[in-house]
């Protein structure tokens, strides 16, 4: 599959990740607990890590969540949990750091809103002491402009200067335009205050699908910062997953876009970690990275006789989920790996071929079999009532024939 040609961006280190200059797209995430809670956001952050979030948000709104921060890090540090933390900051965040330089040295990123950093004359100072932090611990830094909290100053002006134009555009049209100039204008002042070029990535966070992807556009076209992709309050549950996707998925194939979050509002007690999942196969659905085996699956319909294929599919999903982390330690290649799980004859069969490893399950009026391809080729047929319990037996030996062992380390 041809890829797209990716955008061209400085590198930004983030900790051990790096970030654009041709880096893979790297996948985010961020907490959802008070992080004054250290042994609760270590948790969260040692789940999300190990569900395959390369880089984790925290929020730093109080003192007592700022000298939090350095103990989350030592917690992941002595469970061997590698990666890197960024503060979320607004409206404090200058004093914080400066109140806080173990939690300015701890994270490995800060994000800054300018859309919160200060109003009128405080602006600029507050502003710039963050900056400064930032230089005096050499960390990046990431520009987050946000439209829900647009710099107001900024959107007035250049909607007064809009109304004057002989031809004015429409209101729209500047308020994407203003969230454009907000970060580039914010990553412009950062370098004047002494922050490297690549130390710099920027996000531009808007709610309308159609919106994000014109404002990222065009911030693509005017500058080389890495490029954070997210819609700002996707949603719940299917709505924030379609409408993530779908704007997600225009941008990464133009080749816009260095890292990704899904902004997934959970269900209440739901899993943190399902926007990293979504993330993970929106790459690996795009061709952009690959981190699990996939598993095709039939939607069903009335040829198939029960729901025996749908739950043979669920638990075989499942399954590679809990065994990829040590497959990934010890086999290479093992995440490109495809399995189908079919539910009658019409494309079960051609399907299976396609696939790594593949079985198809019989239908209304087929004989009791299934049989099971791999590598394109019918290997054995299972019957009975143990065909889940064969079938992983099945994908394990594969597994370890098909992948060659890493080399120890």
């Amino acid at each position: 599959m041809a890829l797209p040609d990716r955008r061209r961006s400085v590198a930004v280190q983030v900790g051990r990740v790096t970030v654009g200059g041709g880096a893979p797209v790297v996948v985010q995430s961020m907490t959802n607990t008070d992080t004054a809670d250290v042994e609760g956001t270590f948790r969260q952050v040692r789940d999300l890590a190990r569900a395959g979030s390369e880089i984790v948000r925290v929020t730093v709104n109080t003192d007592e969540a700022a000298a939090a921060v350095p103990h989350i890090a030592e917690r992941l540090a002595a469970a061997g949990v590698e990666v890197p933390i960024v503060g979320d900051f607004h409206f404090n965040g200058h004093k914080l750091l400066k109140a806080h330089p173990a939690c300015a040295e701890a994270l490995a990123k800060y994000r800054i809103n300018p859309g919160n950093v200060g109003r009128g004359s405080k602006r600029d100072p507050q502003f710039a002491a963050m900056i400064e932090t930032a230089c005096r611990h050499a960390k990046p830094v990431r520009i987050g402009v946000n439209w829900g909290s647009l710099d107001q100053e900024l959107l007035t002006r250049m909607m007064d200067e809009n109304s004057r134009s002989p031809a004015p555009r429409d209101a729209l049209e500047v308020l994407r335009e203003a969230t454009v100039v907000s970060a580039l204008e914010s990553a412009a002042r950062a370098e004047q205050l002494g922050l490297p070029h690549d130390a710099i990535v920027i996000s531009t966070k808007v709610s309308g699908v159609q919106d994000l992807i014109a404002i990222y556009r065009t911030l693509a076209s005017r500058c080389d910062y890495p490029l954070h992709l997210g819609l700002t309050e996707a949603g719940m549950g299917s709505k924030g997953i379609v409408a993530s996707t779908a704007a997600l998925a225009v941008l990464l194939q133009e080749g816009i876009g260095d890292t990704i979050r899904i902004s997934l509002t959970p269900e209440p007690g739901g899993d943190r970690t399902r926007e990293v999942i979504v993330a993970q196969e929106l790459l690996q659905s795009l061709g952009l990275r690959a981190f699990t085996p996939m598993v095709i699956a039939c939607p069903g319909c009335g040829r198939t006789t029960s729901t025996y294929f749908q739950e043979l599919a669920q638990r075989i999903q499942g399954y590679i989920r809990r065994r990829m982390p040590e497959w990934k330690q010890r086999h290479l290649g093992v995440e490109d790996m495809t399995v189908a799980v079919m539910g009658c004859v019409v494309n079960g069969p051609g399907e299976s071929k396609h696939a790594s490893i593949g079985i198809s399950l019989p239908g209304t009026g087929e004989r009791p079999v299934a049989p099971v391809y791999e590598d394109g080729e019918k290997t054995v047929t299972l019957k009975g009532e143990r065909i889940a319990e064969e079938f992983q037996e099945l994908v394990e030996r594969y597994v370890e024939r098909r992948y060659p062992a890493r080399e120890a380390s």
